[in-house]
Formats: structure tokens, C-alpha cells, sequence
């Protein structure tokens, strides 16, 4: 039997999860770029965070938000580099930001290099996480039913045909990676002051493709899939801890046998609205009419 103080502890670390998965969820899935260095935006939130509260003695949210601003200004210098670049390119590129930012962190010994910091201010709680989780998600909604969010998944279906009627491409594009690497801060920056610990391999190429997949196995182009993918997913580990060393084969099995039978992901690219489940009830009740 889990106890409360366990299972509040695996609802903030999904939550905490969500933030950069949701910022993912709007570059990968509305946007159409593909990013393998998202954990190297969660370390710059993360240490900014920790510097503020731990160096200067600000309140959290206010180093949650510069921490956010910072990883938002690193993507800001690393689309200007990369956007332009065609295909897979940019891919690579995020790859070798995520695991720049992790080895000069590792060699940084001003926030303790590779053995980490300790110590950090424990300020991050599940109420805390709840609220920044919510907010987060009525943002996120509002950006993708806007004209820029708009713009977005016409970049992501044409890219070519975007701009010819007038779209520009590079502009949203940009959008998509500011925003989605300030999530990402946030997330950073929860983190830090949840575990009150930091090291540069907490924010490794495992942890970028982990977020990756949690985006793809949700749904892509889908919030609530987002949202039902982070919960699972990092749920799923500690529900099979009785498999001790084979749990995480168990889970990798799982997610490519998930994967394998719904590639489109758990939501497809649907969102679980109210219209969305009266037209299911519906479909439900005029499958049974039928059968009868």
C-alpha cells in the first residue's frame, strides 16, 4: 500500500515534468520542430533558480521567472544560429546544445561542477506545482488557439506554402522555441528547489529524449495528451519498482509496445473537451442502437 507522502511525491515530479513536456508539446507538435537538447534549458532554469534564491536571496517566484527568462534567452541565441537550418539539422543542433550546457556545468566549480550543489532552499510543493501547472496550461491553450498559434501548425503541415501566403516562418518558429524553452526554465527551476540538490547529469541526453518521448507517446498537437502522457509516464516507473532491476525493461517494453500499437500517440492530436466527450457519448450510444 503507498502511502499519501509517496504518492504526493510522484504527482509533483510529474508536475514539475509537465512544464517542460508542455513546452515541447508546443514546439514538437504544433511546430513541427523536432528537439533533442530540452534538458540543457531545464539546467540553465534550474542553476539560475538556485543562484537567485541561494546567491541573492530573492522569494521563489521571482527566480522561477528569471530562471524561465534565462533558458528563453539561450533559445533566443540558439534559434538565431540554427532555425534557418533544413531537415533534421536543427535536431543535431539542440543535441549538442543540451550536452554543451551539461559539460561546462560539469566544469564549473563555482556551482559545485560535476559532484553537484547541494543544500538548496526546499521551496517547491505540490499546491505550488498545481497552480504553475494549471496557469501554464491556460497559457499554452490560448497560444495555440491564437493567429500565432495558428501560424504554427500551418508551419508545422507546410513550411514552403506558409510563407508564400505571408506567414513568417522563422518569426514563429522563434516563438515556438522562446516559449517552449521558458517552460522548460520553469521546470528547471521547480526541480531545483524540490530536490534541493542539483547536478549536471540530472539534465543529460537521457532526460531531453525521455521528454521526447513522453510528447510523442501523449499525441502530438495535443495538450491533453501531453498532460495524460507526463503523468503516466513518469508514474509508470514506480508503479513497476517491484520489478526491481527489470522495471525499467518492463517500462521501455511497454512505452515501444504503446508506441507500436498507436503511433498517432494516446490523443492523436485530439483534446479532451467537453464537445469532444459529448460527441463520444454520442458515437458510443449510436454504436449500441446499432448493434441492437
Amino acid at each position: 500500500m503507498l502511502s499519501w507522502y509517496y504518492i504526493k511525491g510522484i504527482l509533483t515530479l510529474a508536475g514539475i515534468y509537465l512544464l517542460p513536456v508542455l513546452g515541447l508539446s508546443l514546439l514538437t507538435g504544433f511546430t513541427g520542430l523536432f528537439s533533442f537538447g530540452h534538458a540543457g534549458f531545464m539546467a540553465i532554469g534550474g542553476y539560475t533558480t538556485a543562484f537567485m534564491m541561494v546567491k541573492l536571496n530573492l522569494p521563489l517566484i521571482p527566480s522561477l521567472i528569471i530562471g524561465g527568462l534565462f533558458a528563453a534567452l539561450a533559445s533566443f541565441i540558439i534559434g538565431k544560429l540554427t532555425l534557418n537550418l533544413k531537415g533534421d539539422y536543427f535536431c543535431i543542433a539542440t543535441l549538442g546544445f543540451g550536452e554543451a550546457i551539461r559539460l561546462i556545468l560539469d566544469n564549473v566549480q563555482y556551482f559545485g561542477g560535476a559532484r553537484g550543489w547541494p543544500g538548496l532552499p526546499l521551496k517547491t510543493t505540490l499546491t505550488t506545482v498545481v497552480i504553475i501547472d494549471i496557469i501554464a496550461v491556460i497559457l499554452l491553450r490560448n497560444i495555440v488557439n491564437s493567429r500565432h498559434g495558428r501560424n504554427m501548425i500551418a508551419v508545422r503541415e507546410e513550411e514552403l506554402a506558409s510563407s508564400v501566403i505571408g506567414i513568417n516562418v522563422f518569426k514563429h518558429k522563434m516563438m515556438s522555441l522562446i516559449i517552449s524553452a521558458f517552460y522548460a526554465g520553469l521546470g528547471g527551476g521547480l526541480l531545483a528547489t524540490y530536490l534541493g540538490f542539483l547536478q549536471p547529469k540530472m539534465f543529460s541526453l537521457v532526460r531531453s529524449t525521455e521528454l521526447t518521448i513522453i510528447v510523442i507517446f501523449g499525441g502530438l498537437g495535443s495538450i491533453t495528451g501531453s498532460v495524460v502522457g507526463t503523468l503516466i509516464l513518469i508514474a509508470l516507473p514506480e508503479i513497476l519498482r517491484s520489478f526491481a532491476n527489470w522495471r525499467l525493461v518492463v517500462y521501455g517494453i511497454i512505452v515501444v509496445f504503446i508506441i507500436t500499437a498507436r503511433p498517432e500517440g494516446l490523443f492523436g492530436g485530439k483534446e479532451l473537451s467537453f464537445n469532444f466527450l459529448k460527441g463520444l457519448f454520442k458515437r458510443s450510444v449510436s454504436k449500441a442502437r446499432g448493434e441492437n
